[in-house]
């Protein structure tokens, strides 16, 4: 042990940080890989790891660069957070219309229990005020409502001796406020008897139907009122979402055009949502016995993907290729999910469209849009860097509400999420594309919460063991369970007896309301699914402002 100390103490400042957060990250992953009866702390065990580590550090005397400890915290911090926002970002809005308030409502209650149940411990005596907010900022894992703790108190003149509870109160409650949400999600799924994985194929389910699944039907033109009509004219189509992706007429198989004239006997190829397509067969004729094949014809099809830049966020209809190249679009396929490549759909860099033409026509449609598999596969550097930068300004700009001593931010937490949600929504601006493929994003991820878990625990370790030897970290912890068990167990019960939702989207709005990355990590683990990540992003906004808001209205209402 000497000769590990005294090298230590020899490192260079640098090198010693390096070496604590390696080997505590190590240590800590391998922690959370241990399970009982299926259940593990994930990558909750890094902060446990820094915790002894730390501990272990403060015992031989051995010092860590302050400035460079807290640089590493915040960008692994910002490194995840904005990961979460580039892989939400495409379906955030449709979920926020589709179940954002409820889950907000969820997120809204779940901070007014942990604000009521922190003001009756001040209110009747059972904690100090100063430990009552370190209490509620370490309950509900939220470093930016501790740093609001403490800029509300040098606002009302608080002493030294009060200042420096805020920071112990949360050392030692912040662990439990990270298992404590693994415990409530494990709850859940006991008491419910949930199924993880049948739960993401669920969701999955789900949102196909939201979007209608495509189905394919060949159909006999049988109406006499359609003989002669032009393709384009037949005003059906695109509004009921459905795509001529193929014609047969004396035995040759082609690729319809917009001016296509439709001659009864004729027999179309039809692509969309399977209730469309037997409403358009009502109208044109019925079922047919042939089924239009592309072999042993000159027609081929082929799925390309949209890397090119020239073509993002053009419609397809302004690219025009049926006319210019022969080729029909008849599938759209976006991050898992099939569209119906309708006139105004725009186009977004990964798209995967299915194609229907001759082989000439192909090949010139797939150097018009890209099909570069192997630009899938790499990273843009400069514009996620530039999104990070956003998100620093953004997460910087005060915000002044009326009665309020001191401005609110959104933090290196807030600000990189939302700006990362925006741009991923986005697009592309341009040459800057805000696409990450899955499997950057996902190391992006675990390095960011790694980073940011270890140092956190490196830093708490000392003060953590200090205050339990002294005793009076043990009422405080008792009383942070209650802060962080009653919001979480009420909200997922109700979220599922009551609300019937989805388990992993519970799993989301409660780590979102507790704005605790580490619980969304776990989530993540549970099952293969976006959802966690979705209803997180849903509801991480408000509860972020609310927890900030949270100790400036506790502190104006009882100091």
């Amino acid at each position: 042990m000497d000769v590990i100390t005294n090298l230590l103490v020899a490192m260079p400042p640098i090198a010693r940080v390096v070496f604590m957060l390696g080997v505590v990250s190590a240590a800590g992953l391998a922690l959370g890989h241990i399970r009982i009866r299926g259940v593990g702390l994930g990558i909750g065990g890094v902060l446990f790891a820094g915790i002894a580590g730390g501990h272990v550090a403060s015992v031989t005397g051995i010092s860590f660069n302050a400035e460079m400890m807290d640089f590493i915290r915040d960008f692994g911090l910002i490194l995840f957070v904005y990961t979460i926002g580039i892989q939400v970002g495409p379906g955030f809005f449709a979920a926020l219309r589709a179940s954002g308030l409820k889950l907000n409502a969820l997120a809204l209650l779940m901070v007014v229990l942990s604000v009521a149940v922190s003001a009756l411990l001040a209110v009747s005596g059972a904690l100090p005020l100063g430990v009552t907010l370190g209490v509620f900022a370490g309950g509900v894992t939220n470093a930016p409502a501790l740093a609001a703790t403490q800029q509300v108190l040098t606002e009302v003149g608080a002493d030294a001796s009060v200042m420096v509870l805020p920071g112990l109160a949360f050392a030692v409650t912040y662990p439990f406020g990270i298992v404590g949400n693994l415990l409530a999600m494990a709850l859940v799924r006991i008491v419910f008897r949930i199924d993880p994985q049948r739960e993401a194929q669920a969701f999955d389910a789900e949102r196909r139907r939201e979007l209608a699944e495509l189905h394919t039907m060949d159909v006999a033109i049988r109406n006499p009122s359609i003989d002669g009509l032009e393709l384009r004219r037949l005003s059906t189509l695109p509004s009921l979402g459905v795509v001529a992706s193929r014609l047969l007429r004396d035995g040759t198989l082609v690729a319809p055009k917009p001016e296509t004239v439709l001659q009864v006997g004729d027999v179309v190829h039809l692509v969309g949502p399977r209730l469309r397509l037997e409403e358009l067969c009502r109208l044109l004729g019925e079922p047919s016995d042939v089924t239009l094949t592309t072999k042993g014809t000159d027609l081929k099809w082929e799925r390309l993907v949209v890397t090119g830049n020239a073509v993002l966020g053009k419609p397809i209809a302004a690219l025009n290729l049926q006319g210019l190249y022969g080729v029909v679009v008849s599938r759209v396929n976006r991050a898992g999910v099939e569209l119906v490549p309708n006139a105004a759909l725009k186009l977004q860099f990964g798209d995967i469209l299915t194609v229907i033409g001759r082989p000439d026509g192909l090949a010139a449609v797939a150097q018009l849009i890209g099909n570069s598999p192997r630009r899938l596969e790499q990273v843009e550097m400069v514009p996620m860097f530039l999104g990070i930068a956003l998100g620093a300004i953004v997460g910087s700009i005060p915000l002044f509400l009326p009665g309020m001593p001191a401005p609110l931010r959104l933090g290196l937490a807030g600000g990189p999420l939302i700006v990362a949600i925006l741009l991923a929504r986005l697009g592309h601006l341009g040459p800057l594309v805000w696409f990450m493929p899955p499997a950057a994003n996902q190391a992006l991820r675990e390095i960011g919460i790694v980073l940011f878990l270890g140092v956190l625990g490196i830093a708490s370790g000392a003060r953590f063991v200090d205050t339990l030897a002294s005793g009076a970290g043990l009422p405080w912890m008792t009383w942070g369970v209650l802060v962080t068990a009653i919001p979480l167990v009420v909200t997922g019960l109700l979220a599922r007896g009551v609300l019937k939702l989805n388990f992993l989207t519970i799993c989301g709005v409660l780590t979102g309301a507790q704005t605790n990355p580490p619980g969304l990590a776990y989530a993540n683990a549970v099952a293969v699914s976006e959802a966690p990540a979705l209803a997180y992003a849903t509801v991480y906004p408000l509860a972020m402002c609310l927890r900030i808001l949270a100790p400036q209205i506790l502190v104006l209402m009882l100091w």
